[in-house]
Order: C-alpha cells, then sequence, then structure tokens
C-alpha cells in the first residue's frame, strides 16, 4: 500500500516492510485457480469473489475510499482480506495491465492458524495498513484553531483596543460588529470573522487605531505569540489575514480618494 500524495520516510519504512508480508503469509499455501489478467480496468469489483484473497502479482491498484482517492496497491500487496470493503465503499480500478493470483480465504485463514507466526504476521500487515491511514489522516488534517485564552463578551460602546496601547493580543470577532478610529476619526468597521489588532502584533509597535464594540460582541482572544506561530501552522488564518488587510487598504484609499476630491473643491 502506498498513500497518495507525499509521504515522510518512516511512512517509508512501513511500506517496505508490508510488502514483504504476504510472500510469508501464503508460503506453502496453493493458488485457488488460475491468475486473472486485466489490460485495464475501472471497476475490479465485479470480478471479485469474497470467497477469495487476491496477490497482485503485477501492476497497480488505485483505491477510491467512499469515492475519494486514497491509495494504491502494488505488486506484493493482498486484496480481499478485509470484509468491510462494501461497507466503506471501497472500489478498485488500474489504469494498466494487472494480474491477480487468487487464494482461498478459508485455507488461508486455517495455514495462518496452524502457525502463531502466521497469525502475527497477518496482524502485523493489518495493522501496518490501518497505522499508515491514520497517519496520513493525521497529517492532513489542519491544526485545530483554540485561543488560550479564549472569549470575551463585550457590551455596545466598550473599547476592544486602544490606540499608543502595547499589542500583547489579537482579537476575532464571532458575533457582532465593531468600529475603528484613528485620532477619533472613524476609519472603517469591524465585522464578523475579521481578524483585528494584528498588524502591531506584527511590527511590535503601538496600536494604531481604537476599536469600539457598535454592538454586543463576542471575541476569540489569542495571546501574540500564539498567534505569530499559528499563520506559521495554519495557511487559512494567514489567508483570513490577508483578506482582512487587503480590505482595510481599500477602504483607507477610498477614504484618501473622498478626502482629496473634496478639498480640491474647496480650493
Amino acid at each position: 500500500m502506498y498513500l497518495l500524495g507525499e509521504q515522510p520516510a518512516y511512512a517509508d519504512a512501513w511500506v517496505n516492510r508490508l510488502q514483504a508480508i504476504p510472500p510469508q503469509l501464503l508460503k506453502g499455501l496453493a493458488p485457488a485457480g488460475d491468475s486473472m489478467t486485466f489490460e485495464q480496468v475501472n471497476d475490479l469489483s465485479p470480478f471479485l469473489q469474497t470467497d477469495r484473497v487476491y496477490l497482485i502479482d503485477s501492476g497497480q491498484l488505485h483505491a477510491r475510499l467512499n469515492e475519494r482517492a486514497l491509495f494504491y496497491l502494488q505488486e506484493g500487496d493482498l486484496l480481499g482480506l478485509r470484509q468491510d470493503a462494501q461497507a466503506l465503499q471501497c472500489g478498485y480500478a488500474s489504469d494498466g495491465p494487472l494480474t491477480l493470483v487468487p487464494y482461498a480465504r478459508r485455507e488461508l485463514f486455517a495455514h495462518l492458524q496452524a502457525s502463531d507466526d502466521g497469525q502475527e504476521l497477518l496482524i502485523e500487515y493489518l495493522t501496518g495498513q490501518s497505522t499508515l491511514l491514520c497517519d496520513a489522516i493525521t497529517r492532513l488534517k489542519q491544526p485545530e484553531f483554540r485561543s488560550a485564552n479564549g472569549f470575551k463578551h463585550v457590551a455596545a460602546g466598550e473599547t476592544l483596543i486602544e490606540q499608543g496601547d502595547t499589542a500583547d493580543h489579537v482579537f476575532i470577532i464571532i458575533d457582532g460588529k465593531a468600529e475603528a478610529f484613528v485620532d477619533g476619526q472613524k476609519v472603517g468597521d469591524v465585522v464578523k470573522d475579521e481578524i483585528f489588532g494584528a498588524m502591531a502584533v506584527f511590527t511590535s509597535e503601538k496600536r494604531s487605531a481604537t476599536v469600539i464594540a457598535s454592538e454586543p460582541c463576542t471575541l476569540m482572544v489569542i495571546a501574540r505569540e500564539q498567534f505569530l506561530n499559528l499563520t506559521q501552522s495554519n495557511p487559512r488564518i494567514a489567508h483570513s489575514l490577508i483578506e482582512s488587510m487587503a480590505r482595510r487598504i481599500d477602504t483607507l484609499n477610498r477614504q484618501l480618494t473622498t478626502a482629496h476630491a473634496d478639498a480640491s473643491e474647496k480650493k
């Protein structure tokens, strides 16, 4: 079994170990019929019997689990050991030549039960494949976005950050709305799901604006160091921050353009 996409060196070591197990499991056991050969197959399911286990003698099988491409099996892998494939909607296809050697399922398990080594190898093989899949899921899953400081509820009119203060936290409005002011002049709105207070955290300068809740708000409060770590480990946070800053810059540009036009008209 090989997982789609890049995988770490330790996963490659597992795969190499697992590839060596099937020949040991089948040692001394005769095939239960002639080999099955395919030039190409889009759905292998109709050709597989539930009372057979198949050794991939040559070729490669792409596996889809619940309609999603997840891994592929290659020469030396066993197919059909697990009986939950149908419940999981597991399908197999091959883009090129493929040869499978069938073995009687009952005979195989009787053969393995007669040997302590055989039972241990089967457990290692199945556990190893499950471990590979769990490891892949763990590496693909984004880190959970949680604030070490938790949530804060504020009333309308309450100041969230003050211009000139030290920047030691970043905030996200979970619910509600706020307004940003610079030197007493409103420069924009802070809406739901928007990150604010991050610029001063990045530059290590004092707060450049005051933010006041214009209605009751629920905030997520994130400590400076935790937020900096999150922007490196979670691309979604960085993307959201870039969007927020882009909106702020666009708003300021429009305000400057309007102010410049008003000043020109007065002249």
